[in-house]
């Protein structure tokens, strides 16, 4: 009865619709291995790994059931259409997201020989890339903020010490807090790995009277990481 059931939605067997799902299923989990390995260090959601992991599936099944290619692969790409209207995230985290799609599409299609290889091939050189940090940068991008009285004269004061410690600082802007009795002065600034935080703080502390100091990383939410 189950196998009629499956006939009827497009001439696809039993046996295929297990093939195809099940690659999929296991595709969807090895990339997302792949995924928590190459963002151990910068952390990754839960909830990502588990889109990475039924993504395929979903998309591999929809294609069997549709039996159209044109409209297989319109559909497929509205998956992704959704993603990018719900969240914007990291450019890597959305080239797993085609690179999940792709798979799930591939094994949908029938083609789960080629799927493999395409996995193989894209996790091989995604793992290779990571261990190599390649492209990685040597310094940080954050942001400072520095809050100071209403009657120092900032200009020029904080000069010394970002020229020290920073490659690249630059203010963006000054607003009043504090219903105008002090000031905060926010900096876009490029801190190197051997830069001692610490002291790069507690030398600014000494010029703006020991006062708010905060220097920004990126937001990770409910991001884990791995040592």
């Amino acid at each position: 009865m189950f196998s009629n059931v499956i006939a009827t939605t497009g001439n696809v067997t039993a046996t295929e619709f297990f093939i195809c799902v099940g690659a999929s299923l296991i595709m969807g989990f090895l990339i997302s291995l792949i995924y928590m390995a190459t963002h151990r260090k910068e952390g990754y959601s839960q909830s990502y790994v588990f889109t990475m992991i039924m993504l395929p599936t979903i998309v591999s099944l929809i294609l069997l059931l549709i039996n159209t290619p044109a409209g297989a692969l319109s559909l497929a790409g509205a998956f992704t259409l959704v993603r990018f209207r719900s969240v914007a995230g990291d450019p890597k985290d959305i080239a797993y997201i085609f690179f999940a799609m792709a798979a799930g599409t591939a094994c949908g299609i029938g083609y789960v020989g080629y799927a493999i290889v395409f996995f193989i091939v894209i996790g091989a050189v995604l793992l290779l890339l990571s261990e190599m940090n390649f492209g990685g940068s040597k310094r940080t991008h954050m942001t400072l903020k520095i809050t100071i009285p209403e009657n120092l004269d900032y200009q020029g004061v904080f000069e010394p010490v970002l020229n020290k410690y920073t490659v690249f600082h630059k203010l963006r802007r000054v607003k009043t807090t504090n219903f105008g009795t002090l000031f905060e002065l926010i900096y876009s600034v490029d801190v190197p790995d051997s830069c001692d935080q610490k002291k790069f703080i507690d030398e600014l502390r000494t010029l703006n009277g020991n006062m708010n100091i905060n220097l920004i990383f990126f937001r990770y939410d409910d991001k884990i990481y791995e040592n």
